[in-house]
């Protein structure tokens, strides 16, 4: 039935939409966490021994190496970021597509309301 198909595709589509908010979600902390690490880096003196943390190691490296994997970070963070916007506006999309054609379809037959009510989808 048409209308089992529309909520079929509807909740496909939801999956992955979530799925995209959680990763942007994701990728905002770690661009967040390496931006607020490169202003602490900035007030550093050159010559201050930095440490960077592996695992439950801490390893001495040289603030600009610090500096350049953490604008690094925030640079792949933002890229991932706009790619992932593109995809969940996609996504979005095509979520109200499919409710507008819910919409139709229960304005041409109001007795498919009630079958959606009583389905087990």
């Amino acid at each position: 039935m048409l209308i089992r198909r529309c909520l079929r595709l509807l909740k496909f589509i939801l999956s992955p939409c979530m799925q995209v908010q959680t990763q942007i979600r994701s990728k905002e902390t770690d661009k967040k966490r390496a931006f607020l690490t490169m202003e602490e880096l900035k007030q550093v003196p050159d010559d201050t021994n930095v440490y960077k943390s592996i695992g439950k190691t801490f390893v001495l490296e040289k603030k600009a190496t610090l500096m350049n994997e953490q604008e690094n970070k925030f640079k792949d963070s933002e890229t991932s970021i706009t790619a992932l916007q593109s995809s969940k506006e996609y996504l979005e999309k095509q979520i109200a597509e499919v409710e507008n054609n819910l919409r139709e379809l229960l304005q041409q037959d109001p007795g498919l309301a009630r079958q959606i009510m009583s389905m087990n989808v």
